[in-house]
C-alpha cells in the first residue's frame, strides 16, 4: 500500500512518506471569518475531510489542525454599528462551524484562533529580524516587513521569479523598502479599535495574515510537519509567504503542499461583482446535506467544480441509487443467515483509486458498480453475494462520509416523519395484502398505483412487502 499525493511545490505526484511512522500531521488554512461561508469554503473543508478519513483508514494516526483567522483587515472593515470586530468574527465562525457539521465534516483535532497565538507570531518575527530577513519600518509606524530580497528562494512554491511579482497589497506601503515586501506586523492606526492591538517590541499593533498560519502550524504540529493544505487561491501570496518566512526563520515547515480546486457557478468564477455567490445556507437548504456532500466531493479535488442547480438533482439521483440498494439489501437479508455477514472492507479497485491522489471520481465509479452488482445479486436471489457486496458498499460510503445510517445524518424530525410515513404506508400495504388474499386484484393494483404515484416503491419478498422512496 502506497498513498500518492500531488505536491504543488514539486508539481508532481509523490509517494507519501510520513515524518513519523504511523502518524500524520495536517495543517489546513481555515476561514477568515469576515462574512458568511459560501460553497467554495464547504468544498475545501470537505476535500481535507476525505483526505483525513482515507489516511485514517490506511492506518495513520492523524492530527488535523484547521485554523480560524479571527483578526484581519476585512473583519475590522465589516464590523459595523455597535457590533465589535471580535463579535462579528465569532458570529461568522459559528456559521462556518454549523456548515461543517451539517456536511458531516469531522471536527479538527485542534482549531486554533489567530488571536490566541500572538506571542508565537512575535517570536517568529523576532527570529526573522535577528537573521536579517525582516525589518521594522523606519517611519515609526510600528510596521514590520519580510525582506523578500534577502531570501533567494522566495517564489519557489509557485515557481515564479521575484522580479516578475507585483507589489504586495496586504498592507499600507508606508514603510516598505520594496513594494514586494509583505507585512509581518501592522502598527496600530488611529482609526482602528484599541481592542484590535497587542503590545509588541515594535509598537502596538496586530499580525499580518501570513505570519498567523506559520505560527499556528508550528505551535500545534512542530516546525516540520507532513501536509499543508488549502484552496488553490491561497498558493500566492499566502502560502508562498508562509513558506518563505518559516524557512527563513529556520523552520523546515511543510513536507507536502496540497491545494484543492475552486468552484465555478454556471461556468463562471464565483464573485461578488457578478452576483453569483452561492452561500452555504442556500446550498444546504436546497437539498439534504448528505446529497450536498455527495455533490461537493464527487469531482477530483484538484479540478474546478462547476455548480448549477441541476447539479444537486443529479447528485440526489445518484445518491438515491446507493441508499436504495442499502435499504433493499437490508430488508431482503433481514431474518436470513446472511444478514450482517458482509465484511466492511473496501474493494481493491476503490483503494487503488483513493491511494492515487485521492481519486474520488474513480472510487465513486467502483461504488456504483458494486451497487449494480448488488441489485443483480438480489434479483437472482444470490443472498451470499448480496451480503458480501453490502459489506463493501457500507465500507466505501463510510470512507466518503456518505453512510446514510451514520448518526450525523439522523435527526429527531427525520425519525418522527419516517415513523408517521411508515404507519400510513404500512396501513395501505396491509389493505393491499387483504385485497390480494380476497382475490380483489383490481383494488390491490389500485393501491400499488396510488403508492407509485406518490413516489413509493413496494417490493414483495419472501419476508413480506417492503416500501422505499423512489
Amino acid at each position: 500500500m502506497t498513498v500518492r499525493i500531488y505536491d504543488s511545490k514539486e508539481q508532481s505526484l509523490r509517494d507519501f512518506v510520513p515524518l513519523t511512522e504511523g502518524r500524520v500531521g495536517i495543517y489546513v488554512c481555515g476561514p477568515t471569518v469576515q462574512s458568511s461561508p459560501h460553497i467554495g469554503h464547504l468544498r475545501s473543508a470537505l476535500v481535507y475531510d476525505i483526505l483525513r478519513r482515507w489516511l485514517s483508514y490506511r492506518g495513520f494516526a492523524v492530527t488535523f489542525v484547521r485554523n480560524v483567522t479571527d483578526i484581519d483587515d476585512k473583519i475590522l472593515v465589516n464590523a459595523q454599528g455597535d457590533e465589535e470586530w471580535w463579535a462579528l468574527a465569532y458570529r461568522f465562525e459559528l456559521e462556518f462551524t454549523a456548515g461543517y457539521q451539517k456536511l458531516g465534516i469531522l471536527a479538527p483535532t485542534y482549531e486554533p484562533r489567530a488571536t490566541a497565538s500572538i506571542q508565537q507570531m512575535q517570536d517568529i518575527i523576532a527570529r526573522l529580524i535577528d537573521r536579517g530577513h525582516a525589518y521594522a519600518a523606519a517611519d515609526g509606524s510600528g510596521d514590520v516587513y519580510f525582506d523578500t530580497a534577502s531570501w533567494p528562494a522566495y517564489g519557489e512554491l509557485t515557481h515564479q521569479s521575484r522580479d516578475n511579482m507585483e507589489a504586495a497589497a496586504d498592507a499600507d506601503p508606508r514603510g516598505k523598502r520594496d513594494p514586494r515586501d509583505f507585512a509581518l506586523w501592522k502598527g496600530h492606526k488611529a482609526d482602528e479599535p484599541s481592542s484590535a492591538a497587542w503590545a509588541s517590541p515594535w509598537g502596538d499593533g496586530r499580525p499580518g495574515w501570513h505570519i498567523e498560519c506559520s505560527a499556528m502550524a508550528a505551535r500545534y504540529l512542530g516546525d516540520h510537519f507532513d501536509i499543508h493544505g488549502g484552496g488553490l487561491d491561497l498558493r500566492f501570496p499566502h502560502h508562498e509567504n508562509e513558506l518563505a518566512q518559516s524557512n527563513a526563520a529556520g523552520d523546515a515547515f511543510a513536507n507536502y503542499w496540497v491545494h484543492n480546486g475552486l468552484v465555478n457557478v454556471g461556468g463562471q468564477k464565483m464573485s461578488k461583482s457578478l452576483g453569483n455567490s452561492v452561500f452555504a445556507s442556500e446550498l444546504l437548504a436546497a437539498a439534504p446535506p448528505i446529497v450536498v456532500r455527495y455533490l461537493l466531493g464527487s469531482a477530483h479535488y484538484r479540478s474546478t467544480l462547476d455548480y448549477n442547480p441541476g447539479s444537486l438533482v443529479e447528485a440526489g439521483a445518484a445518491f438515491e441509487r446507493i441508499t436504495g440498494f442499502l435499504e433493499r439489501v437490508e430488508r431482503r437479508l433481514d431474518g436470513t443467515r446472511f444478514a450482517g455477514t458482509g465484511v466492511h472492507e473496501v474493494p481493491a479497485d476503490f483503494a487503488e483509486a483513493m491511494d492515487d491522489d485521492l481519486g474520488v471520481p474513480q472510487a465513486l465509479a467502483v461504488l456504483h458498480d458494486a451497487v449494480r452488482a448488488g441489485n443483480n445479486a438480489l434479483d437472482s436471489e444470490d443472498l451470499r453475494l448480496a451480503a458480501e457486496i453490502e459489506g463493501h458498499v457500507r465500507a466505501m460510503v463510510a470512507i466518503l462520509g456518505l453512510d446514510p445510517s451514520a448518526p450525523e445524518w439522523s435527526t429527531t424530525d427525520d425519525a418522527g416523519s419516517r415513523h408517521v410515513l411508515d404507519t400510513l404506508i404500512t396501513r395501505l400495504i396491509d389493505d393491499r395484502t387483504i385485497a390480494r388474499e380476497s382475490k380483489d386484484y383490481a383494488a390491490a393494483d389500485r393501491i400499488r398505483a396510488e403508492l407509485a404515484a406518490a413516489g413509493i416503491t413496494i417490493e414483495d419478498t419472501s419476508t413480506g412487502t417492503h416500501w422505499s422512496l423512489s
